[in-house]
């Protein structure tokens, strides 16, 4: 049964902990402004004008021309994106969360015992009401059986399989299709500009890494994200392996996400992406840096096109994505841009 259209009442950090133990499971710059260019060849094409496309430009403008002051030497010029929010749709339940969900049908069919066991059985039963219900043990016992002890290897071709096939329940397109154009502008936009992109994301890392190369260009050894442990082995052939083993060693949300940076990248970010509460220490970790800096948050306000959620001015409040009142206070304070789904952003999908 597909499950993609369930909200179980987890929160992102006590999620995302969860499925790495079990892994298998801006300050605008004062400089003048440029002209945005509105041809559909030019960088920000899906975005309308405004304050934050013109922050994106300024920033790439002060810190890549040689007479500016804020310019940046190619080898220092960093960028992190969160994923889940801020690069594609979280709602109604972030992916991952579905792909492990999706799991328990094929484990049941190499063990049907488990068809009669809970919480086994209420997945299995398709009644989303008792689904939305499952506690965080149920949730760890899914991910444990489902995900734990596979070799990396078939870790990465089962999460590819998935991705091929599974749809969002609003759009009817494979998840890989839902990422928001405006922010893959950016993406390209700055690589072309001699910065490298990074992905930061509390989801688990080996679960991105399968296709951050092909869905933004970002290969696997640029995606941070929360990691779990491996062990060495060899198979009966004498073939040497990596099993994933559901062993902590990097929550990589909140204050993990800069610890994580520093750890993988070894740089501080120039510029820094997210849409939460989780994003929050990335971006100030960002902003304390010196020279140029570009904050930014995407607010989900667009229903019709995508989802509305904060509960940051008025919108509903989300278990995913959670963007509060006082994130936007921080982000007014600190100077930070917040980007307007609706206002900003002339199309959210490619497929518009």
């Amino acid at each position: 049964m597909k499950s993609d259209d369930l909200s179980p009442g987890i929160d992102r950090r006590t999620l995302a902990l969860n499925l790495i133990l079990l892994p298998f499971l801006s300050t605008t710059l004062p400089s003048s402004p440029i002209k945005a260019q509105t041809t559909p060849n030019a960088p920000l094409a899906s975005w309308n004008e405004g304050a934050a496309k013109q922050a994106i430009l300024d920033f790439v403008r002060a810190t890549t021309d040689q007479g500016s002051s804020k310019f940046l030497p190619a080898e220092d010029r960093i960028a992190t994106f969160d994923q889940d929010g801020t690069l594609w749709v979280e709602h109604p339940i972030y992916t991952q969360v579905t792909y492990c969900l999706d799991r328990v049908s094929t484990l049941a069919a190499e063990k049907p015992e488990l068809k009669g066991i809970e919480p086994f059985k209420t997945v299995l039963s398709g009644d989303r009401e008792a689904m939305a219900k499952l506690s965080m043990h149920d949730l760890e016992t899914i991910l444990a059986a489902t995900l734990t002890g596979m070799p990396v290897e078939e870790f990465e071709a089962d999460v590819k399989n998935w991705l091929d096939t599974a749809k969002h329940p609003r759009w009817k397109r494979l998840y890989t299709e839902l990422t928001y154009q405006p922010m893959i502008e950016v993406l390209q936009y700055l690589r072309t500009n001699g910065f490298k992109t990074y992905i930061a994301t509390g989801g688990g890392q080996d679960f991105v890494r399968v296709y951050s190369q092909r869905v933004y260009g970002i290969p696997p050894e640029q995606v941070v994200g929360s990691m779990g442990g491996t062990k060495f082995g060899y198979d009966k052939d004498g073939k040497p392996f990596l099993t994933k083993e559901p062993k902590l060693l990097l929550n990589d949300d909140k204050a993990g996400k800069p610890e994580g940076i520093h750890l993988m990248i070894g740089r501080r970010p120039n510029a820094a992406f997210g849409n939460s509460d989780g994003d929050r220490e990335m971006l100030e970790y960002t902003g304390a840096g010196d020279g140029a800096r570009l904050m930014m948050l995407v607010l989900h306000d667009d229903a019709a096109r995508e989802y509305a959620y904060g509960p940051a001015r008025g919108l509903p409040d989300s278990k995913f994505g959670t963007f509060t009142a006082a994130l936007d206070d921080e982000a007014k304070k600190n100077g930070w841009t917040v980007i307007s789904m609706k206002n900003d952003w002339n199309r959210v999908f490619t497929f518009e």
